[in-house]
């Protein structure tokens, strides 16, 4: 079986990776990764944008494989939230018929974060970096933002594992 990645993020393939080894079905699966593009904005400001990035990455992705996974973060409006936004990622798995889309827990970004995000267009790293919270310019390939915020105890591979696990629902053998 083989797997396809719509991104050569390292976090990314490596949450894809590490997540197939439990499933039984899929620890086996060949794992590559393509940079695709996602068909929406640097910093999706929408659920819909970032379920269409992911969505987008999945079928682009989907070529002489089982599976393509496209995994998209993005902002999503959260009411009553300080900022008016929540951070969530989202996988979609691709199988040439159908999608199966999964969701992470979702954040809030500190409010300097998020008003360089909207107001001056930066994208996370952009904005983290502008706000001076890191002097990592590849963050979203570390830590990510979220990991610097909960001290470590929450990273970006974590977090980007939660959405591939709820997606991987869909394909649960029962």
């Amino acid at each position: 079986m083989k797997i396809k990645i719509g991104s050569t993020n390292n976090i990314k393939v490596e949450a894809v990776q590490e997540i197939l080894q439990d499933y039984p079905h899929l620890k086996y699966a060949s794992v590559a990764a393509a940079d695709v593009p996602s068909g929406v904005t640097d910093q999706p400001k929408s659920l819909e944008e970032t379920v269409r990035g992911a969505m987008t990455r999945a079928k682009n992705v989907f070529q002489e494989c089982e599976y393509g996974f496209g995994i998209e973060s993005g902002l999503m409006a959260v009411p009553n939230t300080k900022t008016g936004f929540m951070d969530v990622c989202v996988c979609a798995i691709f199988d040439g018929n159908e999608y199966h889309l999964g969701l992470s827990s979702a954040w809030e970004a500190p409010k300097q974060v998020m008003r360089h995000m909207l107001d001056d267009g930066l994208d996370m790293t952009q904005a983290a970096l502008k706000a001076g919270l890191t002097d990592n310019p590849k963050i979203g390939s570390a830590e990510g933002l979220v990991g610097i915020m909960t001290k470590g105890r929450l990273t970006r591979k974590e977090y980007t594992k939660e959405a591939i696990r709820t997606a991987l629902i869909h394909l649960e053998e029962m």
